[in-house]
């Protein structure tokens, strides 16, 4: 290996011979905190690449030490015993006593100012940390870099935690644009250098994405799948990743055996830890991405494995980098990578442990099912809501376990119908798939089948499928009947009162709901009451009638002695409405931006669609134009996404159409379309605080926000904006209706891509940038306030 000279002194880092791809931000971070710290630790999981980071780190500060910059290379001493004598052999520190190396080490780099990397410390970690202490301790000059899956656990270190390479993604917020993806910028400059020409292309690029997702962002394992273009294409490298612990096996016969092959990696790994977390390596592979402690205690407990036990082994885990400690909101959950997670699952199919782990794996979420179904009307929902959108990938894997399982089909089937609520309002087609799949394998015609198809005739409603709606229903009603089932017939009544409303009997559709109404009202059920008494209240609205207050109030007043909200925000929209009616356009927004609000904290997707929708109209009927053009853009994707545009509410279609029309005829085409296709753009942040009149863009012009300030995006610089207001993380996400979460994250990136380490930093860069420019502000009311013309059938 070539090495170059640093400061006249005969050994120093090895020379680069690949490109160094991305890194640039922790890059910085390193080099920050060793001009600090005396002892800094890079951890992280096998081929994220630690050591290179580290190397490029320690190039690029080399003029700070003028006592010279070592890396001591760990990976192939076997004997702990020989630590000290490894490291003052790379320092070449020749002594032909019988001193201890350690104090020779020590005495050789007195009074030097000198930067010791100690690469891959991991399996030599307890005497690596006795050998670092007592250098750092007796040299006040010296700074020392490591790299490890573990911290060293000593006195004044300081951790940077390595996550995987940025990757494209479909969607979430750790998605960026394919362009801007370091792992596939990675994929690309190794690809390139065994088949010449080789660029990223339409053609390729979007398996050339899902390789790298497929592979986690893990730089060694990208760079082994870009090796395997010399004989594959890039499909056909993509088509063979299910069995990538086959086909990378193509590392640099160069580098060190565990870095040949990606088994060896992991290999690698395994054989660092205990007895017992190696056995809960191989349990927490039977989840799909995260885990949170009662999961694991619950699953991974028992046959080797003490519940009390299993929270400090999780922590072993997450200490080597085998599980990734995520925290949001105050839930901690771990997560595994997926090819962390398959080494572990081949493990685990070996151990003969794996059919027992799917079934308590599958029991854990049935019950987890089951309570969120029974607190659905509480005060829990939305912790509930939360809960099952975080479980949704382990979820899914339990009721596919059940439906190929034989004998457990029912069980699939009782959990897809108490899903239904997670179903509606963020997984329509989804669960629509579920409804078919699980109805056809269990076939039973009890209790559990009458429940879910109601639950299955619903989420056919929504989506337009009327003659599955009915059969569902009828086949519903002959189980309940001869059951009893008094509950169930109320849901059913209810459901047939949803179908006729969507097929335009709005009149029989109401008299279903007041059966609905009346038998849950007499059984004590306050889900189905809610249900029936908002959908009264919004046909009611629809026909201008006076009863909507009752009902609403009906409603509410059972929602607040639950703690509930997501039914009572459909109570409010019928509120809303009915203002509009009486020309109160204050009260109708009021109370249409509060359902707004509670539908985005649940992230009620048709909910949504319908509160925005009500925002156009009352929009236009204010005179408003441009505002009520640029919220039918932002109907417009928000009923794309959904699937449906205004479900079971299609008579209230004409109020959109009147609402279209007006608009257009008063802007004109030109104006019309424009306005349209600027809220058809925004962001769905953008659109709800829009929508919420927080930050309105002028109708002409640019908005205040629209540009952006070198080098953080268009929102990142909207927070900066508001970061200099002084406001904090939980107003900034109060103020663009985004979750807390969201907002932390973005304002990580600020600082991140500004080297800043305060919001003070911040706030005093924007002031410094940006003092002229003016913050836009939401126009008032207009006088001549005109709603689209007759709005009753």
């Amino acid at each position: 290996m070539r090495t170059r000279a640093v400061r006249g002194e005969p050994a120093g880092l090895p020379a680069e011979v690949t490109s160094f791809v991305g890194r640039r931000h922790e890059l910085a971070e390193l080099k920050r905190l060793l001009g600090s710290a005396h002892v800094v630790t890079v951890i992280g999981v096998g081929g994220v690449g630690k050591t290179r980071l580290a190397l490029r780190a320690a190039e690029e500060v080399h003029r700070s030490f003028p006592g010279g910059v070592r890396l001591v290379e760990l990976a192939a001493l076997e004997d702990p015993g020989l630590l000290a004598q490894a490291v003052a052999e790379a320092l070449t520190v020749n002594e032909h006593s019988t001193r201890p190396p350690l104090d020779v080490l020590v005495e050789r780099l007195q009074g030097r100012q000198s930067l010791i990397v100690l690469d891959n410390c991991e399996h030599v970690l307890a005497e690596c940390a006795v050998l670092v202490d007592t250098l750092v301790r007796a040299l006040p000059e010296l700074r020392v870099l490591a790299t490890s899956r573990q911290a060293l656990g000593i006195g004044g270190e300081r951790i940077v935690e390595l996550a995987p390479l940025p990757m494209p993604g479909p969607d979430g917020d750790s998605a960026v644009p394919l362009a801007e993806s370091d792992a596939v910028r990675l994929f690309a400059e190794r690809a390139a250098a065994v088949v010449p020409g080789f660029e990223v292309t339409e053609e390729n690029e979007e398996a050339v994405a899902e390789i790298c997702r497929r592979l986690d962002g893990l730089p060694l394992a990208i760079e082994m799948a870009a090796v395997r273009l010399r004989a594959l294409s890039v499909g056909q490298v993509l088509a063979r990743l299910d069995d990538r612990f086959r086909l990378l096996t193509g590392g640099s016969r160069a580098a060190l055996p565990r870095q040949r092959t990606l088994r060896a990696l992991f290999e690698w790994s395994y054989e660092l830890c205990t007895g017992q977390e190696r056995l809960l390596w191989q349990r927490v592979s039977v989840f799909v991405g995260c885990l949170d402690l009662e999961a694991a205690e619950q699953v991974c407990a028992g046959d080797g494995i003490a519940r009390e036990d299993v929270l400090e082994l999780v922590a072993g885990l997450v200490d080597k980098s085998v599980l990734l400690r995520r925290e949001s909101e105050g839930a901690v959950r771990y997560c595994l990578l997926d090819t962390v997670r398959r080494f572990g699952r081949e493990l685990l199919a070996a151990s003969g442990e794996e059919a027992t782990l799917h079934r308590r794996h599958r029991d854990y979420y049935r019950k987890i099912t089951s309570r969120a179904w029974a607190e659905l009307f509480s005060s829990a929902q939305q912790s509930w809501v939360e809960r099952l959108q975080r479980d949704h990938a382990n979820l899914r894997k339990a009721l596919d376990w059940s439906l190929r399982e034989p004998g457990e089909a029912e069980t699939g089937l009782a959990m897809t119908a108490e899903l239904l609520y997670h179903w509606s309002g963020y997984h329509l087609s989804e669960g629509a798939g579920w409804f078919d799949r699980s109805l056809a394998a269990a076939a039973e015609p009890g209790e559990v089948r009458a429940h879910a198809l109601w639950a299955g005739a619903w989420i056919a409603l929504l989506r337009g499928d009327c003659a599955t709606t009915l059969a569902r229903l009828e086949e519903a009603t002959a189980i309940a009947e001869r059951l009893g089932l008094r509950v169930t017939l109320g849901y059913i009544a209810f459901l047939s009162g949803m179908a006729a409303v969507s097929g335009g009997d709005l009149e029989n559709g109401m008299r279903r709901y007041e059966e609905a109404a009346a038998v849950h009202r007499a059984l004590g059920n306050p889900i189905g009451l809610a249900l029936a008494l908002n959908r009264l209240a919004l046909a009611n609205a629809f026909l201008g009638r006076p009863g909507v207050r009752d009902l609403a109030e009906e409603c509410l007043a059972l929602c607040d002695l639950y703690g509930e909200g997501w039914h009572r925000a459909y109570a409010l929209l019928a509120v809303a409405i009915d203002a509009w009616h009486r020309d109160d356009m204050r009260e109708a927004c009021e109370i249409d931006n509060e359902s707004l609000r509670h539908n985005t904290a649940v992230g009620d997707q048709l909910g949504l669609g319908m509160n925005l929708e009500a925002h156009a109209w009352f929009a236009a009927g204010e005179q408003k134009y441009e505002r009520a053009a640029r919220l039918l853009g932002v109907v417009r994707t928000c009923w794309l996404a959904v699937g449906a545009r205004l479900p079971e509410f299609r008579y209230m279609g004409r109020w959109h159409d009147e609402c279209e029309a007006a608009t257009r005829e008063a802007l004109g085409e030109h104006a019309f379309q424009a306005e349209v296709s600027r809220g058809a753009a925004m962001t769905r942040e953008e659109a709800l605080a829009y929508a919420l009149l927080e930050r309105a863009p002028a109708a002409r012009g640019p908005a205040p926000f629209e540009g952006r300030i070198a080098p953080l995006t268009r929102r990142e610089t909207e927070i900066a904006h508001l970061v200099a207001e002084g406001l904090s993380n939980k107003d900034i996400a109060g103020r663009l209706v985004i979750s807390q979460r969201t907002a932390e994250g973005h304002i990580e990136h600020i600082l991140d891509k500004l080297g800043f380490k305060s919001r003070a930093q911040v706030a005093a860069w924007v002031k410094e940038r940006l003092s002229e420019r003016a913050d836009g502000s939401a126009s008032g009311p207009v006088s001549a306030r005109r709603r689209p013309a007759a709005r009753t059938t």
